[in-house]
Formats: structure tokens, sequence, C-alpha cells
């Protein structure tokens, strides 16, 4: 089954996908315009391009930090540091790719934090099970992530104001649930299970990795993930194919939620309690990752292994700033300049494919 073409992967039953100005799938091996010409490179070009700067980082780490870069604990610390914002990211890779963003994200993990550590669930969770917490978390950032979708979808509010002002209410809900402190854990099950190694590992990195995976299966595998290109490259055309377009995007948000609520598990398992500062400008480091992993931040193409370099490539150069004792006021810097680059490449190759 090719995946060039979202008209050709439709599921069975499924009107078609008429081609579209992006109308290659998110890991398809080249983006073509009308008139057929290329643009872009390879899904696997740009991976391998991802991988490469992320080796010549390590080198660098090992230059200028020397054994202490090598620790097999300094590993340990970049993937668990890179667990809370990969989760966010998958995500947020649906929303880009989809044609929208989602500003609120840090601010939904901040207060799913918050909920599923108040008094009233630990309680439940100490009388039940430990997974009340969980799904505390998850529900909370799942509703959030409705409420943008519904406001964007069918309030036709441009996603960049509809989710800027969840984030700015959401962070003001948990302030006041939390009355602005610090929830410490007490669920001692729940501190075991998501602070525990498995096979040398903390949970929270399978759980990224398993959230990874589960993406790219829905992206790339599956007809949401078809759908999800086609609404980002021309809704229009989407709906024209039979796409309910507004009922779609509304489910990009609620996923992107849902993450959100998941990496809030994350974090409360790394740090043991819950605050409303929790994810706090979470969404930058998130949207960096994606856009320098390769999603187009116009819509039309996505790639979570891309997204999974990206959250990596950023984790790696703050640890070597922390092991060098660097500003970080010049760690922002660089993050800035990096996703500067990546957006001026993104437009290069766009209008290499439009000329």
């Amino acid at each position: 089954m090719s995946e060039n073409t979202a008209a050709d992967t439709s599921a069975a039953g499924s009107p078609a996908l008429p081609p579209t100005n992006r109308d290659a799938a998110p890991e398809a091996e080249t983006t073509k315009d009308a008139g057929g010409r290329r643009f872009g490179g390879s899904g696997l070009a740009r991976n391998l391009g991802l991988i490469i700067a992320l080796a010549l980082l390590c080198i660098v780490g090992f230059i200028t930090a020397g054994e202490r870069f090598l620790d097999a604990n300094n590993f340990t610390t970049i993937v668990a540091f890179a667990a809370t914002v990969g989760i966010v990211s998958v995500g947020m890779t649906f929303v880009i790719t989809g044609g929208g963003i989602d500003l609120s994200v840090g601010s939904v993990l901040g207060l799913a934090s918050v909920w599923a550590t108040t008094l009233a669930t630990q309680t439940m969770a100490a009388d039940m099970h430990w997974i009340v917490m969980v799904f505390a978390a998850l529900a909370v950032g799942t509703v959030a992530g409705l409420i943008n979708g519904v406001i964007v979808a069918y309030g036709r509010v441009v996603s960049f104001i509809a989710t800027l002002a969840m984030l700015v209410g959401a962070r003001g809900l948990a302030e006041i649930i939390s009355g602005r402190q610090t929830q410490i854990i007490d669920v001692s099950a729940f501190k075991d299970f998501f602070g525990a190694d498995v096979l040398g590992l903390p949970m929270i990195v399978w759980m990224f990795l398993l959230v990874a995976a589960l993406g790219w299966v829905l992206l790339n595998r599956t007809t949401f993930g078809r759908r999800t290109v086609a609404v980002g490259g021309n809704p229009e055309a989407a709906r024209l194919a039979g796409i309910k377009v507004q009922r779609h995007t509304m489910y990009l948000f609620a996923l992107s939620g849902l993450t959100a609520g998941i990496a809030a598990v994350t974090l409360m398992g790394r740090t043991g309690a819950g605050t409303s500062t929790h994810g706090l400008l979470l969404e930058l480091d998130v949207i960096a990752a994606v856009v320098v992993g390769g999603t187009l931040l116009v819509g039309g193409r996505g790639t979570i292994v891309g997204t999974v370099l990206g959250v990596l490539i950023f984790a790696t150069l703050k640890n070597i700033f922390v092991l060098n004792n660097l500003s970080t006021s010049v760690q922002a810097l660089a993050q800035g300049a990096i996703i500067v680059l990546a957006v001026m490449l993104q437009q290069r190759f766009a209008a290499r494919g439009t000329s």
C-alpha cells in the first residue's frame, strides 16, 4: 500500500481522499507539488540528518564534559528528562500535522498534576487503587483538550488564540485548586510503580517509548492518521472527500490533551508531587522539538520518528549545558537559533516545491 498519497490509502468503505498540495504521508519518501517536483527530501534523509546532529552533539558533550557525559547514569538522566517533553510532543505532532497548534499543553499538564494529587483524589486512590490518580490526570487532560477542540472546530476560533486562552485559564485554575502549594503524593504504591526501573530504565522512559510507538502506528498505519494529513494539507479537499473536518480537529486537540495528562503522570512519578508550576513553558520545548523533527508548521506533514529525535537533540543539548555549568540564557539563545534554522529550512524546501 502506497504512503505517498492519501487517496490510495483510504480505508475500505471510506471515500478516497483527493490529492492536495501536500499529499505525501507523514513518513513518505518524497513530497511533490502538483507538477510532480520533489522537495523536502526523503523522510529517511531527514531522519538521518537528525541522527547525525544528535551524534555531533554527543561528540561535543564528550569533548567538553568528558567521562561525565558518557556515564550510563547521565544517559539515563537525558532520556528521563526527554520522556515528559516527548510524550507531549507526540500529541503536538498530530495537532500541527492537522494544521493547528496547541499552546496550552504545559498549563494542562500542570492542572492535571494538581487535580490528580488533591487530598480527595489521593484518599480515593488509597482506598481503592493508585490507578485512580492516573485516570484523574488523563481525564483532566482529555477534557481540557476537548474544550480546545470544540472552540477551534465549532467556535471557529484560531487555534493560537483558543489555546492561548486555555494556557492562562488552566494555569489559573491549577493555582486556585492547589492554593499555589506543592501537593506531596502520599500514595506509596503510586510512587513505587512510577519510580521503579525496568531493565535499567525508569518507568517513565518506557511510557515515552510506548506513547511514541502508538503515535507512530496511529499516524502512519491508520485511517485517522491519513485523515490528519489530509485535513492539515487541504481542509476543503478533505471535507469534499467526506471527512468530518470539524470533528476530526476536535479529536486532534483531545489527543493533545490526553498526552499532556500522560506526561503529568510521568512528572508526578518523577517528582513525587503535583504543583501548578509543573509544565511551565513546556509548550516552547514541545513545539521546538516537533518543528526541528520535521513536522511542517503549516500542516500536512508530520513525523513521529523525527519528533522523538528532536526531543532527544534538545534534551542532550540541555544536558551538555548543565554539565558545563553554562548559563541558561546561552542555552535559550542556542535553542532559539536551532528553531529559526529549522523553520527557515522548511520554508526553503516549500519554496522549491511551489516554484
